[in-house]
């Protein structure tokens, strides 16, 4: 996977360079629309993006749609991005950098059953977990290295599932845990009739373990452009309205999300779930990346295993430029 971005951007020559409009804005979702991304969505209905002058389209991502694909193809000008898929992909030649951080808190955990014994880390051992990949599964790998416990199976070890982005390994009892969202598929395990007291959870923020989720980021070589600056710096000010506007209003930016899914996959009571969920993770931020934060996230990726995510410190992968002047 980390391959196979960085070729697709060399082939496109970094096509996110040439900027149609110093207005125009084309925002690159890390997945379906959903309350995860309520605030660009505020901001779009709310008029915050119109006020700073801004023509934003926000393209919903999908199984198929890898963000820094589309970022280093020219499809958009920023991408949301989990922070190790974003760091794996600078390592391996595309350029990218954090420009700002909404989310304060990390969402991720695992979720298991109950009845097999789990109440710690250490009964992990001998059991089967499902583990997210694609860069995701490099928070589990390195818990599991700092824990002591091999993830090559065995009554000392984990053995790894590969999990598809859904719960049905813990329904089918494939797996004794499963990784979760905390405002997503834990959701999705509890609709489908499991009570919440048959379940143990560890969420890796309370393990020390966790990363930074759903940054927005932009091409290096295009934070050169002053006029681009320019954009961002209004895009980020709207943006974050929207996020604040959304903890606020949870109910109505649910209801917003609603309008702008297009597939009408998404379900009410689901979505202002989510958003109640989202709204914890995003408290606190203002936008700006906490540098404390992006240290623990360079740090859990160092240590993860034997095939880290990152070989070394990345340099330039943040930027405080456009939260400074975007927070004046």
């Amino acid at each position: 996977m980390k391959t196979t971005m960085m070729a697709a951007a060399l082939a496109a020559g970094f096509g996110g360079m040439a900027q149609a409009d110093a207005n125009d804005v084309k925002l690159q979702l890390q997945w379906v629309t959903q309350a995860q991304f309520a605030g660009y969505y505020v901001a779009l209905d709310e008029g915050f993006y119109d006020e700073e002058g801004l023509n934003v389209t926000i393209l919903p991502g999908g199984p198929d749609i890898a963000p820094p694909q589309v970022l280093a193809g020219g499809g958009a000008d920023v991408m949301l991005n989990w922070m190790p898929s974003a760091l794996a992909a600078r390592e391996k030649g595309l350029p990218v950098v954090n420009i700002a951080q909404p989310f304060k808190s990390s969402g991720l955990m695992l979720t298991c059953w109950k009845d097999t014994g789990i109440t710690s880390v250490e009964d992990f051992k001998g059991k089967t977990i499902g583990v997210w990949f694609f860069g995701n599964e490099y928070p589990f790998l390195s818990w599991m290295s700092q824990a002591g416990i091999s993830t090559d199976g065995g009554e000392d070890g984990v053995t790894v599932l590969k999990q598809g982005f859904n719960v049905d390994p813990l329904l089918q009892r494939q797996a004794d845990c499963i990784s979760t969202m905390t405002y997503n598929e834990y959701g999705q395990v509890l609709d489908a009739g499991i009570p919440a007291d048959e379940l143990v959870t560890f969420k890796y923020e309370e393990q020390g373990v966790a990363t930074l989720e759903d940054g927005i980021y932009a091409l290096e070589q295009n934070l050169e452009d002053p006029e681009f600056v320019d954009k961002m710096v209004r895009f980020v000010r709207a943006s974050m309205k929207g996020w604040k506007w959304a903890e606020e209003n949870p109910e109505a930016a649910a209801m917003i999300v609603l309008d702008n899914d297009e597939t009408g996959a998404q379900t009410e009571a689901a979505q202002i779930r989510m958003m109640g969920e989202v709204a914890k993770l995003t408290a606190g931020s203002n936008g700006a990346l906490d540098e404390a934060d992006y240290q623990r996230t360079v740090d859990t990726l160092l240590a993860g295993g034997s095939d880290p995510v990152i070989s070394a410190a990345p340099t330039g992968a943040w930027t405080s430029v456009i939260t400074d002047a975007a927070l004046k």
